[in-house]
């Protein structure tokens, strides 16, 4: 009998609304502090965030409705590439000689080749309503920027991207893909803002950092009326709208007749696709008594929920942006240049971080030649190449399908492969060649870095 490899869902079963999960996180006795301003520490309002977002983004940030209408332009685009697939990993599988179920949600079949755009468009769309002209946002490895810039083309905005200069120069064909969609990029930290000239003038080779490129674009923004920003990552509205992943997973799964599964997965940088794979997930824990475990895969280069601590700290490294109560491993800190550019940040999403302070989900650490090392493996089996931030699901995937091969134990594993790999080739080539190097940051330094945390009382 043939085997059912991918499930696919019509496009007529596209979820209609976004999940919120500050709905349902009272049931878990969990509270999110408030965001507070930077110059006053003091709760901030709308008319706060105001020069940085369009009104219905903020409304988002801090509404408690459980669900969120989708609205029908934004369905529209995202039938370009949703729903994405969901994969039975039945090579992998093999070639792990493991006892395990794995299934892999594939995101990267959207334009720019990842689950970015699930937030890009909606947040282009909500810009262009309230009179938009222009956007300004920081990427990482360019996965972000490549989705706002695909978005901003589509509503006819004009997009400048700060791209963390060791990314700039590791992945020349993002900054090219972005610059094809329409954007300007420049490198950060650059000369054309007063936060970029001050890491400039103390260290003119900085490889830069997203707290760094996030400082910039939100100078950028904040100075002029035709602006806003956008952020790919960490904000509570951004997490929201990627809640489409975990929903059209859970009603996959129904259709495979899966069992339930034992293990959530996604990697973590600020906590986009985490949230957007696991939130739906840890509903379900919450309000259905499920027991899901439901874990996080961050690079031990940036390891911002396994060795941070959880306080109020600002998430740009100029101390623009409002404080936030978050793990984090100190707004100036610079991690080394892994490949995975999209983890390098020094924080993690407030929701996200609640969840693990609460015990609600779990986090791993992981080195950069482990999860090179599982990512070849699996693009052996499965045929896709996974971006290196996604590679850390990967590996973590694998560590728990061998831990069931040892235990003689069937579990059913489910992780978000957030996006494809075809731009970090030179990544592989280094890992292949043997020259790819470990990172793992020495708690001396990391330490240094939360001394010169805000003081919040």
């Amino acid at each position: 009998m043939s085997r059912q490899k991918k499930i696919l869902l019509p496009e007529s079963e596209m979820p209609t609304h976004w999940y919120n999960l500050n709905a349902d996180l009272p049931a878990a006795g969990v509270e999110l502090p408030p965001v507070l301003h930077p110059a006053t520490g003091q709760p901030v309002g709308p008319d706060d965030l105001a020069p940085l977002f369009p009104m219905a983004l903020i409304l988002q940030e801090v509404t408690t409705d459980r669900y969120v209408e989708i609205p029908e332009p934004i369905r529209e685009v995202y039938r370009m590439w949703r729903p994405t697939p969901l994969f039975r990993a039945y090579a992998w599988e093999q070639a792990l000689d493991t006892p395990a179920q794995i299934y892999y949600k594939y995101e990267g079949v959207s334009p720019s080749g990842s689950h970015k755009p699930n937030t890009a468009v909606a947040q282009a769309y909500y810009n262009k309503q309230e009179g938009v002209k222009r956007l300004a946002t920081e990427t990482g490895a360019g996965q972000w920027g490549s989705a706002l810039s695909f978005a901003a083309q589509i509503y006819g905005l004009e997009c400048k991207v700060y791209m963390v200069r060791v990314s700039y120069d590791q992945k020349p064909y993002r900054r090219i893909l972005m610059e094809t969609y329409g954007a300007q990029v420049v490198p950060s930290p650059s000369p054309d803002t007063q936060a970029g000239r001050q890491v400039l003038e103390q260290d003119p080779d900085s490889p830069g950092s997203l707290g760094i490129a996030i400082s910039e674009a939100v100078e950028d923004a904040a100075t002029r009326e035709d602006t806003k920003y956008s952020l790919g990552s960490v904000l509570n509205h951004v997490l929201l709208h990627q809640t489409v992943i975990g929903q059209e997973t859970i009603r996959q799964l129904e259709i495979a007749g899966a069992d339930w599964p034992d293990v959530v997965i996604a990697c973590t940088g600020g906590g986009s696709n985490f949230g957007g794979l696991a939130f739906p997930f840890v509903r379900e824990n919450i309000v259905a008594g499920r027991k899901t475990r439901i874990l996080a895969a961050e690079p031990t280069a940036s390891p911002s929920l396994t060795r941070g601590v959880y306080t109020y700290d600002f998430g740009d490294t100029a101390q623009m942006t409002p404080l936030i109560k978050m793990h984090t491993l100190g707004h100036d800190f610079v991690p080394p240049p892994i490949h995975a550019g999209g983890l390098r940040y020094h924080g993690m999403s407030a929701q996200v971080s609640a969840l693990k302070e609460a015990g609600l989900i779990e986090a791993v650490a992981l080195p950069q030649r482990a999860v090179f090392e599982a990512a070849v493996g699996f693009a052996r089996a499965e045929g896709i190449v996974p971006a290196p931030e996604s590679a850390h699901a990967v590996r973590a995937a694998m560590d728990e399908a061998l831990a069931a091969r040892e235990s003689g134990q069937g579990r059913t594993i489910v992780f978000n492969l957030s996006g494809h790999g075809h731009f970090d080739l030179a990544a592989y080539d280094a890992y292949l060649s043997g020259q790819l190097v470990d990172y793992e940051y020495p708690q001396e330094a990391i330490e240094q870095s939360l001394q010169r945390l805000p003081q919040v009382d």
